[in-house]
């Protein structure tokens, strides 16, 4: 069903990553879900990333991408800009 639509991402919610109680979520769901998507040659890109926990547990998952306020709040295009030549700097 996926292969009909022109993507290469999927987008985990946060609602999967994180329970309601702030519990992450199951480690196989999340991984069946990661290796789905790589066998279909698409991406993951995973939201709600708050915690170095949350980090390392997608990240043990083999997830692509993450999103979320552990990586940076939203912020102006000004602010945007100095904090990716902050990033680049080291």
């Amino acid at each position: 069903y996926l292969r009909r639509f022109p993507i290469d991402v999927l987008k985990l919610d946060r609602s999967f990553v994180l329970q309601e109680d702030g519990r992450i979520s199951a480690f196989d769901f999340i991984k069946a879900f990661v290796d789905m998507a790589h066998a279909l040659r698409l991406s993951v890109v995973a939201e709600g990333v708050e915690t170095a926990d949350v980090l390392d547990f997608l990240r043990a998952a083999d997830c692509d991408e993450v999103q979320g306020y552990l990586m940076a709040r939203p912020m102006s295009l000004d602010a945007l800009e100095h904090w990716l030549e902050a990033t680049a700097a080291g």
